[in-house]
């Protein structure tokens, strides 16, 4: 019993002992066992946080694989019907209008009457067109004797004139008699020009007559105006009793057999579009129609940077209207493309459309990719390898060459 109060004694001599004598020894030993433990807190903290950053900076990405299919790169575009001519027929002369009007909607062929004109005086103006022709054309053969009678007289003047010659020369005529033989020929030389520019005036005046004649024969053709091709007429032509003036319209008329769809092909596509392609179109009315490209613009609008294309197509029934809106189909070479998410789509830094693609060791890449075709359920894009696992979510986050954690996900999700 005596031996515990004897240990404990001991024990508080020896703590006494140590608080006042070794008081600052006990302290240092203090101190340096709290910096171990706290050094080995701080170590362990440390680690879990390294190890938590770590697990952290791992971007989870959503990965779809994708394979290259073939499809028909159609190119696609938005459109209208237009028919292939359409002209204003207008007056050529004044007068009133003597002919019933035809009303719009009439189908009228090449030479149907679609206005007659009151001629007025123009058939008697023609007749003596014609009378001044005639009688120009009785001065001819006057004309032309005396051209004759001319050219007669100059021969015999130079026959006189050699005779003269000789009988002076040898004495036996007189030198007046030469001078006068020389003046003989000179006159009739003269004469023959007169006569050959009166032969001159007579054909001028035959062709005067004769254009007089025409211009008279042109107006009275002008009082019947006539349809210039197969059509329908857009309008009324010109009313009973109106006064037609050069330039008065007399009626519009459209031909809509063939027709045209008229479309714009983005400068990105117009490399892939060839005159004499097969096309088709689609009216909003739901008709689908079959043509050929028979006409591609080689100057772009300023303004949208697109060029004009034209389909021809068959409208026998004249089913197809003018300015009907049309979805136009061209055929292209086909080519293998990648069916995904349009908002797979990003930018670069160089603002390079493309993709972000998982390669070997989770590695994000960028793929430059190009849209062929955009559809409700998605956009078609070549510029990828045959298969290819690209990011659908979380391609925004990421850069090339980092690492990530791949979510996979179906094609068909």
């Amino acid at each position: 019993m005596r031996l515990v109060p004897f240990l404990t004694a001991i024990l508080v001599t020896v703590g006494l002992y140590l608080l006042v004598f070794e008081r600052d020894k006990l302290m240092a030993f203090a101190k340096a066992e709290a910096a171990t433990t706290l050094q080995d807190e701080t170590a362990a903290k440390t680690a879990s946080n390294t190890t938590d950053q770590t697990a952290s900076s791992v971007m989870r990405v959503v990965v779809q694989r994708s394979e290259a299919n073939e499809i028909d790169s159609a190119v696609i575009l938005r459109g209208q019907t237009r028919a292939i001519r359409q002209v204003d027929v207008r007056s050529e002369t004044t007068s009133t209008v003597l002919s019933e009007p035809k009303r719009k909607g009439t189908f009228v062929t090449a030479g149907d009457m679609l206005c007659e004109l009151d001629p007025g005086t123009r058939p008697a103006q023609l007749a003596e067109a014609k009378a001044r022709k005639a009688q120009a054309e009785s001065s001819m053969p006057e004309a032309d004797a005396r051209l004759a009678e001319a050219k007669a007289r100059l021969e015999e003047a130079r026959i006189n004139n050699n005779a003269a010659q000789k009988l002076a020369e040898t004495g036996y005529a007189s030198e007046t008699r030469r001078i006068s033989t020389q003046a003989a020929v000179s006159s009739a030389e003269a004469g023959i020009k007169s006569a050959e520019a009166g032969l001159e005036t007579s054909r001028a005046s035959i062709e005067a007559a004769t254009a007089a004649v025409a211009a008279a024969q042109r107006e009275i053709d002008r009082l019947t105006i006539e349809a210039p091709f197969q059509g329908l007429l857009e309008s009324d032509t010109a009313e009973l009793g109106s006064l037609m003036q050069p330039g008065s319209l007399c009626a519009t008329i459209i031909q809509l057999n063939p027709i045209k769809v008229v479309g714009y092909v983005p400068e990105t596509a117009v490399n892939r579009v060839q005159v004499g392609a097969l096309a088709g179109a689609e009216l909003a009315t739901g008709l689908q129609v079959q043509g050929r490209v028979t006409f591609l613009s080689r100057s772009a609008d300023p303004n949208t940077r697109t060029f004009e294309v034209e389909v021809t197509v068959d409208n026998p029934e004249l089913l197809i209207r003018d300015g009907q809106t049309a979805t136009i189909a061209i055929s292209s070479d086909g080519a293998k493309a990648h069916r995904l998410p349009q908002s797979a789509l990003t930018l670069n830094n160089d603002g390079q459309l493309g993709v972000r693609t998982v390669g070997q060791g989770n590695i994000v890449a960028f793929v430059p990719v190009e849209v062929v075709r955009d559809t409700p359920v998605g956009v078609w894009l070549t510029g990828l390898p045959e298969t290819a696992d690209v990011i659908v979510v979380g391609q925004d986050y990421v850069i090339e060459g980092v690492t990530v954690e791949p979510t996979w996900r179906e094609a068909s999700e």
